[in-house]
């Protein structure tokens, strides 16, 4: 399964100081029993969540655990969330989170139903299935960083940069 956390920032101008903090988040939720991958990206896809935190997750059970219950959330950051583009999404249809390496992006794109094609991408499914369930199906690729994603942001794909630390 796939947890799926967007977020921005009211105050972009903190934003060095909140990548800072979500460095420590991501090492702190790493050590929560049955997540097993934790990764960051970034967006400057117009109305899209400039934050995503993408977790692998064994099952929907890691968030009833009492330690996830300690540690999760935005902590001293909350008051400066964005609440337009505040989703956390639990998905079902991969069993870990995609690999994407540095010199590649991660497109998503939400929809009622699983029917966006776009040349030359393979996109891969999930149906939302806990959490705030923003959207019924979330498509996903991790694919090579290109000068024209023009036709992907035409189709309403949000392009998601992998945060390198």
């Amino acid at each position: 399964m796939i947890f799926m956390s967007q977020s921005g920032l009211l105050d972009r101008t903190r934003e060095a100081d909140w990548d800072t903090w979500y460095v420590e988040h991501l090492r702190i939720m790493a050590t929560v029993n049955g997540i097993r991958s934790t990764r960051r990206f970034k967006s400057d896809s117009p109305a899209h969540p400039p934050s995503l935190a993408m977790y692998s997750v064994d099952s929907a059970a890691v968030f009833e655990d009492p330690y996830y219950q300690k540690i999760r959330g935005m902590g001293e950051w909350l008051p400066l969330i964005d609440k337009r583009f505040y989703r956390r999404n639990l998905f079902e249809g991969m069993a870990a989170a995609p690999d994407v390496p540095a010199d590649h992006v991660l497109y998503l794109v939400d929809r009622d139903a699983p029917d966006l094609m776009l040349p030359g991408i393979d996109l891969s499914w999930l149906r939302a299935v806990g959490l705030d369930r923003s959207t019924p199906y979330r498509g996903i690729a991790a694919v090579p960083a290109r000068s024209d994603m023009a036709p992907a942001r035409r189709a309403g794909v949000a392009i998601y940069k992998p945060v390198i630390l």
